[in-house]
């Protein structure tokens, strides 16, 4: 299992990762903050680019915050920093636990 920050922008005009910002891996979102839509479009974006279930992922703290803390599940680190290369992200630059 894998924890990391993640800072959301919602109503973005283009959805996906943005790279990182002060540790927290940046996500944008077209979805507004509103009756959970940004945090479930969160959930559903990271699933599809780790190439996971859906219900691997989920939001353990800042659930109505734009900095949240996320959980991945079914990921091991090698994998999780593969793919953050292949998005042309240092996995050094993010604050995660492991």
């Amino acid at each position: 299992m894998i924890q990391l920050t993640v800072r959301v922008i919602p109503r973005a005009s283009r959805r996906g990762i943005a790279g990182v910002r002060d540790g927290a891996l940046l996500v944008r979102l077209q979805s507004p903050p509103v009756e959970g839509a940004a945090n479930e479009e969160l959930l559903q974006l990271i699933a599809k680019t780790f190439r996971i279930a859906k219900g691997a992922v989920a939001i353990v703290a800042g659930e109505h915050s734009r900095l949240k803390r996320v959980s991945i599940e079914a990921l091991d680190r090698t994998q999780f920093e593969g793919v953050l290369q292949s998005l042309d992200i240092n996995p050094e630059d993010l604050k995660m636990s492991s």
